[in-house]
């Protein structure tokens, strides 16, 4: 098991493991006697009860058994699934190809009423043109060297724009102007994808800010970052996505984000940083 640098993966991991532990202890039951009764090597549950470990479905239900908690056993699944998915590699998430992965985060967007966003490298896939999303979700898949499904993926990263235009959500969005320089899709590509940045600029579920390159800094160029309705923040690395939920963390992307968008200019200002980056296009 990959340690997670989130501590709310891992303080989720060790409650799940503190619970499992009440539950040998309320039935009075000595590590040696779960082990015999599960036919399980000490190790393994001294690595489940310190959180070393994440028990699989079987293990949950095995353990249940012995401490005579069978109706128990699919409630603590459930939990240990979840905590299972606030640390998710790419690879493994990517493992039958990128479709899927496209298809939950538009079942999440669609559950959220507010959005806010913080990216630093590309344009976030709500806002991504199609020609735009092939050529990124591309490079993705020959980097991470997982299954082929860009054309069926694009489709559902591009679907997920029709919660600009349906009502009941709002992005906040803040954008480093590096990004709309780099030249991750061909010229005619980018040149697309800022149009129709400046397209939807004008929407009503749209904020747009944009943080010039001349901007004094009072927050370091971070990793993206989506915060949806203050419950979960998704921050994406080169390797995983992680799930963070812990009031503590949330309470400091939200003071990151806030002090982004001071640094931020909008509207006319804004417009005008992504004309200049299509002009450099030509």
């Amino acid at each position: 098991m990959s340690t997670s640098p989130s501590s709310s993966a891992q303080a989720a991991r060790e409650a799940l493991a503190v619970r499992l532990s009440h539950l040998r202890k309320e039935a009075g039951l000595t590590g040696k006697d779960l082990c015999a009764r599960c036919g399980w090597h000490p190790a393994k549950t001294t690595r489940i009860q310190k959180a070393e470990a994440s028990p699989s479905d079987a293990d949950i239900r095995a353990l249940c058994a012995a401490c005579g908690a069978d109706d128990q056993a699919d409630d603590l699944i459930a939990t240990a699934r979840d905590v299972d998915s606030m640390y998710l590699e790419w690879r493994r998430l990517h493992k039958d190809g990128m479709r899927r992965a496209q298809q939950n985060w538009n079942t999440l967007h669609e559950r959220t009423r507010v959005c806010r966003v913080y990216v630093s490298n590309v344009f976030p896939g709500f806002f991504q043109t199609p020609f735009f999303a092939t050529a990124l979700m591309q490079q993705i898949t020959t980097f991470q060297g997982t299954p082929n499904d860009v054309t069926e993926a694009v489709a559902a990263r591009v679907a997920r724009s029709r919660f600009l235009y349906e009502g009941g959500h709002r992005y906040v969005v803040l954008m480093e102007e590096s990004f709309l320089r780099f030249r991750t899709a061909d010229p005619e590509a980018m040149r697309g994808q800022l149009r129709h940045l400046l397209a939807v600029m004008p929407l009503a579920s749209v904020s747009l800010g944009i943080i010039p390159f001349t901007a004094q800094r009072t927050v370091w160029p971070l990793e993206a970052f989506y915060v949806h309705d203050d419950t979960v923040a998704v921050v994406e690395t080169l390797t995983a996505e992680i799930k963070v939920t812990q009031p503590r963390e949330l309470a400091d992307y939200a003071r990151a984000f806030a002090s982004l968008a001071e640094m931020a200019v909008y509207g006319d200002a804004a417009r005008a940083l992504i004309r200049a980056a299509i002009d450099a296009l030509e």
